[in-house]
């Protein structure tokens, strides 16, 4: 290493000496402590190197007008013999690209003016270099500000024996969550409890989706196999919240919803634990390959799945009659979600396209997003009617406008790729990730807080999936994980403090207050997801 990168090196890091005075008044352990300082030193270097790319930018950007008054000045004469030789029929232009260095033709009509547009040409790419070196600052300094939520763990549910695709919550309220696990079942748990209630075990495949009915104690899952299932997830709430309903069974069902349950008692089975059901009230099968997803359409009378065929169907839930096939992506699908409100289904892709299905005429429209690099992984509605929200395996995700197809109006960059993510009433994003974190995120694409993970806080393995809760519930953000656990989050507005302890202060040169803290956790786990 040479002599001056050595020094630099050395004098970025904490001496000896001032480690042991800073030991002498701090009261946290060595290890954390070390391991502290280790952090501000890498955070240093990352501004060092920001700064100096800052300053060679912003030399560029001072010798603009200088190379642009004399890059004018040369094309203005060039141009002038070039017009007199060509005549009036037209001429080539010379167009110089001073930032790339790429010189262009083009062919103008004779006397038509070139100063001017010369010079609107290099305004517009000083001003567009300009701001995007002030949004990349912008974005790193938002990022290292403090958390605007308090997230807590509150409660840890185990019990599968593999990985667990997805998380959902009861949509009636009831302080209940299900659980799709690549070891081929799905379970209800007690939201409070933490204990399973019910396991589902009629699938031969991995389950890879679970949602909740609506408006009636049912379930539909998508297994591996290639069937989609609906059954029915009627439990008794011993230790639950008084939130929800204390207890459910079948007797509070009415006339009609008993005649479609018509011997849905059967097959359910009690190992002194918990009850096992093994027969579906339904079972949909028309994939010809593995159901990857399943969702209910508002009212829950139809439902949408998705499979590997490539094909999304829509389905009679009373009848179990397939009622049309939805054609048109060219990859296996990977997810699909519905609208809670209104007759839209998304489905996502790994052609790298979501499409949105508009079922709200009698002739139904189809809009294509494209714009991702990779695999999108999975596309849910936001509360809001008109934003779609888009992950993918490109690391990054996307806030789109349905009335604006083209272009996403706010894009989150990550370092792993995105699983599949959840909007609250709110509108925060929660997404979870390969490499193990959970980060959250406004509709504007501003990340605001992410999960702790630890060695007794997080995922172990790859962040599968999320979903939120009521609000004002505890806990109110579930996430799921191949490390075959779910875990339950407290997520609220994080009480502003004036304690000078609690902040971060760094300048570009990467200077730091004492008793700044700020952390950084990387990892990578693959993705795998096929049948069991």
């Amino acid at each position: 290493m040479p002599q001056d990168k050595k020094a630099k090196v050395q004098q970025s890091g904490p001496t000896k000496a001032a480690m042991m005075s800073a030991a002498e008044a701090s009261t946290l352990p060595p290890a954390v402590r070390v391991r502290l300082y280790e952090l501000f030193v890498q955070i240093e270097r990352e501004f060092e190197i920001l700064y100096a790319e800052n300053v060679g930018l912003q030399e560029k950007i001072d010798r603009l007008p200088r190379q642009q008054a004399h890059t004018v000045s040369n094309l203005s004469a060039f141009n002038a013999n070039h017009a007199s030789a060509g005549g009036i029929g037209g001429s080539e232009l010379v167009e110089a690209d001073a930032l790339s260095g790429n010189i262009k033709f083009q062919t103008v009509a004779a006397g038509h003016p070139t100063m001017a547009g010369s010079k609107t040409l290099y305004a517009h790419k000083i001003r567009s270099h300009t701001n995007k070196l002030r949004a990349q600052t912008n974005r790193i300094m938002s990022n290292l500000k403090g958390q605007a939520l308090n997230c807590s763990l509150v409660r840890r549910y185990t019990g599968h024996k593999d990985g667990i695709w997805e998380v959902s919550v009861s949509r009636m309220g009831l302080p209940i969550l299900g659980t799709a696990s690549a070891d081929h079942t799905a379970m209800i748990w007690g939201m409070h409890s933490g204990q399973p209630l019910l396991q589902y075990t009629g699938h031969t495949g991995s389950v890879n989706s679970l949602r909740f009915h609506p408006n009636k104690e049912l379930v539909i899952t998508a297994s591996g196999d290639g069937s989609v299932h609906i059954w029915q997830c009627a439990v008794h709430l011993y230790n639950e919240s008084s939130s929800g309903r204390v207890a459910s069974s079948e007797d509070e069902l009415d006339p009609g919803e008993k005649e479609f349950l018509g011997g849905c008692s059967s097959g359910l089975e009690d190992d002194g634990q918990f009850s096992v059901l093994r027969t579906p009230l339904r079972s949909l099968n028309g994939h010809s390959g593995v159901a990857i997803a399943a969702d209910w359409l508002p009212g829950g009378e139809q439902a949408v799945t998705a499979g590997w065929d490539k094909l999304a169907c829509i389905w009679d839930t009373q009848t179990g009659e397939l009622l049309q096939q939805l054609s048109g992506h060219d990859e296996e699908l990977t997810h699909a979600a519905t609208h809670p409100s209104s007759r839209l289904v998304v489905t996502s892709s790994k052609d790298c396209t979501f499409r949105l299905w508009d079922f709200r005429e009698s002739i139904h429209s189809v809009s294509v997003f494209q714009g991702h690099q990779d695999t999108v992984t999975s596309a849910v509605f936001t509360h809001e009617a008109n934003q779609v929200v888009s992950g993918s395996d490109d690391r990054s995700a996307r806030i789109w406008d349905l009335r604006n197809m083209r272009t996403p109006v706010a894009m989150i960059q990550s370092d792993s790729s995105v699983n599949r993510i959840s909007v609250s009433q709110s509108g925060l994003i929660a997404i979870p990730f390969d490499n193990r974190n959970v980060r959250i995120y406004d509709l504007n694409g501003n990340r605001i807080a992410r999960l702790p993970r630890s060695s007794r806080q997080g995922h172990s393995r790859m962040a599968c999936c999320t979903a939120w809760s009521e609000e004002t519930k505890k806990p109110n953000l579930f996430t799921c994980g191949f490390d075959r656990v779910v875990l339950g989050w407290s997520v609220k507005p994080r009480e502003v403090k004036d304690d000078a302890s609690h902040k971060l202060n760094l300048s570009l040169k990467g200077n730091r207050e004492p008793g700044s803290n700020k952390e950084s956790h990387l990892g990578k786990e693959n993705h795998p997801q096929s049948k069991h």
